[in-house]
């Protein structure tokens, strides 16, 4: 299991069956009995930020949280973060040498992209009872996600702005935090709030195009991915004005500052209303998604690969 004591004492026995000359964690619990050569790829430090209950509630987690990702950092030849936001972070509050870190962007599947067969768009709306144009997060339900936020600025949209959507949001409710789950109960628009649960990838790409916008209302991203599968569907995005959004995005979204419902439903409504500003957010998002591929992602991590 992930994060397990048998996971740190048995990789280590695996790894050293085969005769490696360098192993390539991507992520950062990295066995601290492998002795040998790797780097790792650290994709954000949110843990340290929010570390969720289970890790507040038990210090020997806490302890082997940070003695793994510590000692992880430490000994990797060379760190491969997604985002200059992450790469900061690490220098910040790690004390890592620059030159250790590369930072390579992730890319989008080639199965994002806009889909023009409204039968198909119809179909996927119809199987998980969508009945209306809608505002779509997905992701998982977790405290940084600022879902209870996202939900309060939803309740204006509908009181304030008397706009007839509805917010999906995709992923498995997590019983750690009941407040989304509370927040959804308490609303009084929850029949127009839709819970489809873990949306598979094949459905993803006709609901991110059947969506009127996506929203991302994180505290906390290491890199936004689902932002930029959204653009790449030729849907705009709303998101937060913090950590690596901007980077990411640019000019390709709306932002909003995340702990301020009022504004978020502000920049919702606007978007959802002006037209120009609409298409524009349209056009720029194609555009922006032009950066990220995974064939560059591949060629920069095998130079590191070669040069490590």
């Amino acid at each position: 299991r992930w994060y397990s004591l048998a996971e740190q004492l048995e990789m280590p026995k695996k790894l050293l069956q085969y005769n490696l000359d360098l192993v390539h964690f991507p992520h950062f619990n990295v066995p601290l009995l492998y002795p040998k050569k790797f780097i790792a790829t650290i994709h954000d430090i949110t843990p340290y930020f929010f570390p969720g209950p289970n890790v507040k509630k038990s210090i020997i987690k806490k302890l082997g949280y940070n003695l793994v990702f510590g000692q992880g950092i430490k000994r990797a030849k060379k760190i491969i973060t997604v985002s200059n936001h992450t790469k900061d972070n690490l220098l910040k509050f790690f004390k890592v040498k620059p030159e250790k870190i590369e930072v390579i962007y992730l890319g989008i599947g080639p199965e994002y992209k806009e889909i023009n067969d409204q039968n198909k768009i119809l179909a996927a709306k119809k199987a998980y009872n969508i009945t209306k144009p809608f505002i779509l997060y997905t992701g998982v339900w977790r405290d940084h996600k600022n879902l209870p936020n996202l939900i309060k600025a939803f309740d204006l949209v509908k009181s304030r702005y008397r706009l007839d959507y509805q917010l999906v949001l995709g992923g498995r409710p997590d019983p750690r935090y009941p407040e989304i789950s509370l927040a959804i109960v308490n609303s009084p628009f929850k029949t127009d709030i839709i819970q489809p649960g873990f949306i598979q990838d094949f459905d993803l790409p006709l609901l991110y195009n059947a969506a009127e916008i996506f929203v991302l209302p994180s505290f906390c991203e290491g890199f936004g991915l689902v932002a930029l599968e959204s653009l790449a569907c030729g849907t705009p995005v709303v998101a937060s004005n913090s950590t690596s959004l901007p980077e990411i995005l640019q000019d390709s979204a709306i932002y909003f500052n995340p702990n301020n419902p009022a504004e978020m439903a502000e920049i919702i409504n606007r978007v959802l209303t002006d037209q120009e500003l609409y298409i524009n957010l349209k056009n720029r998002g194609l555009n922006q998604i032009k950066r990220f591929n995974w064939p560059a992602c591949a060629e920069k991590t095998l130079k590191i690969y070669q040069t490590t």
